[in-house]
């Protein structure tokens, strides 16, 4: 469960936000980052800097199943090729677990990461292997509603990441219709958002509503796994419809290439959502 918008006003006269403490723990070779309460904001294998710890943040990396940023084609579909440099936008840096992963991984991308807390970043630096800024990596201490609804950034991201909690887990502390709606139009077509929601929440259910109003009810949701989180996948541009097979040998070089458990994640996602049975359509 990750946050990087915890802020609060401290009163009228000073509109200038607060944070809650950027905290540190280590167990068993893994070191979490906290924000003053138990709660896990991310994790890092400490000799394995550059992996994927937690498994819903492995599985926030599925708009690869659709999307390859070393080829800017949806893999699975009939999706023309892009000249643009392919963007992965991450709402919410935490460990930099994302971010770390796509910038070692897709070296042809322009990573971008969101964080409102400065202590965040340089957390993510200075304790968990986070390279500094360069040609391909770009970290903006920046509010994650004001970076999306920036006309500027409309239609420019291809992979979309958004995990942003407060340091308590009580819902995501951006969910309104506005800012889904911001996300959508932020994003290219074909472009993919996955979001990561807390599933044993009263927000979950609003949370779903809104994606699926702003992405047209082209929305698939991945099993619970650990602490409630749910992750779901939402869809802009072309109609997608294939085979299992083939999102399976997709899932299959995936898990080989990068080791992300990414065969596990396609029996879960035929089996959850609705009509999906014999073929993924959305």
């Amino acid at each position: 469960m990750a946050n990087k918008q915890v802020r609060k006003t401290v009163n009228k006269k000073d509109p200038k936000p607060t944070f809650a403490p950027v905290t540190f723990s280590e167990e068993s070779g893994v070191r979490f980052l906290h924000f003053g309460t138990w709660w896990v904001q991310g994790a890092m294998r400490i000799n394995k800097p550059d992996f994927i710890e937690l498994e819903y943040a492995q599985q926030m990396m599925a708009g690869l199943l659709f999307l390859d940023p070393n080829d800017k084609r949806l893999k699975i579909s009939k999706s023309k090729k892009s000249d643009k440099p392919f963007h992965m936008v991450q709402l919410g840096l935490g460990t930099g677990a994302l971010t770390k992963f796509a910038h070692k991984h897709f070296p042809k991308a322009q990573v971008t990461a969101i964080d409102l807390n400065p202590a965040v970043i340089v957390a993510a630096r200075v304790m968990f292997n986070m390279p500094p800024s360069n040609q391909h990596l770009h970290v903006l201490q920046t509010d994650a509603l004001k970076y999306v609804t920036n006309k500027k950034n409309k239609e420019s991201i291809d992979l979309l990441q958004v995990d942003l909690y407060d340091a308590t887990a009580r819902g995501p502390a951006l969910s309104s219709p506005e800012f889904y709606q911001a996300c959508y139009d932020s994003l290219k077509e074909p472009g993919v958002m996955t979001v990561n929601l807390f599933g044993n929440h009263k927000s979950y259910k609003s949370n779903i509503t809104n994606i699926c109003n702003a992405f047209n009810n082209r929305v698939m949701v991945f099993q619970q796994v650990h602490d409630c989180n749910i992750v779901v996948i939402a869809f802009k541009g072309p109609h997608l419809e294939v085979d299992w097979s083939d999102v399976k040998g997709r899932a299959a070089y995936l898990e080989k290439k990068y080791g992300l458990p990414t065969k596990t994640w396609v029996p879960g996602l035929r089996s959850e959502n609705a009509r999906q049975e014999n073929y993924l359509s959305i």
